[in-house]
């Protein structure tokens, strides 16, 4: 499937920000200026520009212009984020080449997973590892449970995640070559239906520094 096109440019300024081809301050092109260099709408700029103010990346300043922001954060909820290959996050982020590998392989739930899941212990459960690497620099380590038959997050409706700076589990010390004692960024995320029953959760790792600051981002009803 095609990239859409606000995607496409908001990477593209994304990956200049993370390399640091556009400092902190640095004002963009206007809005009229953009459209006309990528041959698309004032709307598709909009949305690029609305994607890059969620992703932390910018901030719009009234009757000035939109700036690049003082620091580089994650934003942790966020459709276009949480829906996005791994591939895609990092390649945004990055103008440096990015390698991701998956190992997927059928396992039997432990009795705290078969408990989490809602299967019965022994049950077979999938269970995938994602490796991420930029510029063969480890980045990004995770592992991922679900029961057999769902694929993804496409049965989920919520997201909840807790973070934490703590030790990693001795897989994701040695992916991250952290040494024995430092903390990474901890990610727990538990995927459920609207029946609230879990459908994936996922254990998520981050070198400590990679990221300023981890944003929330929801929308109250």
């Amino acid at each position: 499937m095609a990239e859409p096109a606000y995607v496409a440019i908001a990477g593209e300024y994304a990956r200049k920000i993370r390399a640091g081809e556009l400092p902190a301050g640095v004002q963009l092109p206007s809005y009229a200026e953009l459209a006309e260099r990528h041959g698309v709408s004032d709307i598709v700029v909009r949305r690029a520009i609305e994607l890059l103010q969620n992703q932390g990346l910018v901030r719009a300043v009234r009757r000035r212009g939109v700036f690049v922001a003082d620091r580089t954060n994650l934003v942790r909820i966020a459709p276009e984020r949480q829906m996005e290959t791994a591939e895609t996050t990092f390649g945004n982020e990055s103008n440096h080449p990015v390698r991701v590998d998956r190992e997927s392989q059928r396992v039997p739930a432990s009795g705290e997973l078969a408990e989490i899941l809602g299967v019965e212990v022994g049950d077979q459960i999938l269970h995938v590892v994602t490796r991420a690497s930029e510029n063969r620099q480890p980045i990004h380590i995770s592992d991922t449970y679900q029961p057999i038959g769902i694929e993804g997050v496409s049965a989920a409706k919520y997201l909840e995640e807790t973070i934490a700076d703590r030790p990693p589990v001795p897989t994701h010390a040695e992916w991250l070559r952290v040494t024995p004692g430092d903390l990474v960024k901890a990610i727990h995320q538990r995927f459920t239906d609207e029946q609230g029953k879990v459908v994936m959760v996922s254990d998520v790792s981050y070198p400590l520094d990679r990221y300023d600051a981890f944003v929330f981002r929801m929308t109250l009803n």
